[in-house]
C-alpha cells in the first residue's frame, strides 16, 4: 500500500518553519519526512538554503517520522567520507529511521568550490566510488580508500547505527537509472515515470523501494496558487539538463523568464479543488512508487495541511 510524506523544501523557509512544517506533517497524517540538500536555492524569490545536517538533528527531537535527504549529493562539495558521518550521526539520532537520498547533483551547489563540472556520465562514475566510500565506513571498520576520484585515509566512523544507513539513488535519466539498480537500496524519482522503476527493478533494483515526489499549491484562489507557483518554481519547468549545468541563482532566474504562467498551470496543480490534488498523486501510485512526498509551494502551509488532512489523504489512505 502506497504511504505518502511530506518533501520540506530547504529552498523556500528557514529551520524554523521547517521543523515546524514537520510537526504539521506528522499532525496531518504523513508518514515520513523528505528534506532537501541545497548550498543555493534556485532562485532569490525562494530565498533560503540552511545547512541540512543542522535541520535533520532538530528534526530528530521534533518528530517520530522517518527522514530522507532528498537528495545529497556526495561528489564534489562534501567528500563521501564526510556525508558518510553526517549520514551515520543523523541515523543514531533518528534512530535508525533515516535513509541517505543522493544523486549526482547540480552545479549550482557544487562547484562553489571552485572545480571544474564534470559531464554527467563522470559524475555517476563519481557517484558509484563515493557510495563504495560510504558502505565501507558505515561498517565501523577502519578503512583506506585510493580510488580513482577519492582517497580516504585510517578512517574509521564510531558514532553507527546499529544497521547500516540504507542509501537510495536519484536518476534522471536510463543511465542514472541503471546506476541505481546497481548500487542503491532504493530508487528516487520525480515524474509519474514507470519506465524508470522498470530500468531500475531490471538493473539490479529488484523488489527494492521506489520513491517519489511532486509538487503542489494549494490555495483557496486558483489563480493566485498559480502565480505563487510561477514565481517560486518556474525553474522546475526548465527543459533538458538545465538544471544540471546552470551554475547561479540569477542564470536560474534569466532562464526562467521563459516559463509562461500557463505553463506553470499546465504542470503543477495548483487551487482548492481536492480530486485535482488527488489525481496528481494517483499518478504517481499507478507508475508504481511505494511512497509519493508531497510539497506545498509556497507560505500558507498550515492550510495545505488542513486541506490534505480533511480532503485529500483521506481519499488516499
Amino acid at each position: 500500500m502506497t504511504e505518502y510524506g511530506y518533501f520540506l523544501s530547504s529552498e523556500e523557509h528557514t529551520p524554523a518553519e521547517l521543523v515546524e512544517q514537520a510537526r504539521m506533517a506528522e499532525q496531518a497524517g504523513f508518514t515520513a519526512l523528505w528534506i532537501s540538500d541545497h548550498y543555493h536555492p534556485w532562485n532569490d524569490s525562494q530565498g533560503q538554503a540552511p545547512f541540512v545536517w543542522s535541520v535533520i538533528g532538530a528534526l530528530s527531537q521534533a518528530v517520530s517520522l522517518p527522514v530522507e535527504t532528498a537528495v545529497t549529493c556526495p561528489i564534489m562539495r562534501m567528500h563521501p567520507a564526510v556525508v558518510a558521518l553526517a549520514a551515520a550521526t543523523s541515523a543514531v539520532q533518528l534512530g535508525g529511521r533515516f535513509r541517505l537520498g543522493i544523486g549526482s547533483g547540480e552545479a549550482l551547489n557544487e562547484h562553489i568550490l571552485g572545480d571544474p563540472w564534470p559531464e554527467a556520465p563522470v559524475r555517476l562514475e563519481m557517484l558509484e566510488e563515493a557510495v563504495r566510500v560510504m558502505r565501507q565506513l558505515f561498517t565501523g571498520d577502519r578503512i583506506s580508500h585510493h580510488g580513482k576520484h577519492y582517497t580516504v585515509e585510517n578512517a574509521r566512523l564510531y558514532t553507527v547505527p546499529e544497521e547500516p544507513v540504507p542509501i537510495d539513488v536519484s536518476a534522471f535519466g536510463p543511465l542514472a537509472s541503471e546506476v541505481a539498480g546497481r548500487i542503491g537500496d532504493g530508487f528516487i524519482g520525480m515524474a509519474p515515470d514507470e519506465s524508470s522503476i522498470e530500468r531500475f527493478r531490471r538493473s539490479g533494483g529488484g523488489s527494492k523501494p521506489v520513491y517519489a515526489g511532486l509538487k503542489v499549491c494549494w490555495s483557496t484562489d486558483e489563480e493566485e496558487a498559480v502565480r505563487t507557483a510561477h514565481r517560486l518554481w518556474a525553474n522546475e519547468q526548465l527543459p533538458g539538463e538545465l538544471a544540471q549545468i546552470l551554475p547561479t541563482p540569477t542564470h536560474f532566474e534569466q532562464a526562467s523568464e521563459l516559463v509562461t504562467p500557463d505553463r506553470v498551470r499546465a504542470n503543477v496543480t495548483c487551487g482548492p479543488d481536492p480530486d485535482a490534488h488527488v489525481a496528481a498523486v494517483k499518478e504517481y501510485v499507478d507508475a508504481g512508487f511505494d511512497t509519493v512526498f508531497i510539497n506545498q509551494i509556497g507560505k500558507d502551509q498550515q492550510g495545505f495541511f488542513d486541506f490534505y488532512r480533511t480532503k485529500v489523504l483521506p481519499q488516499l489512505t
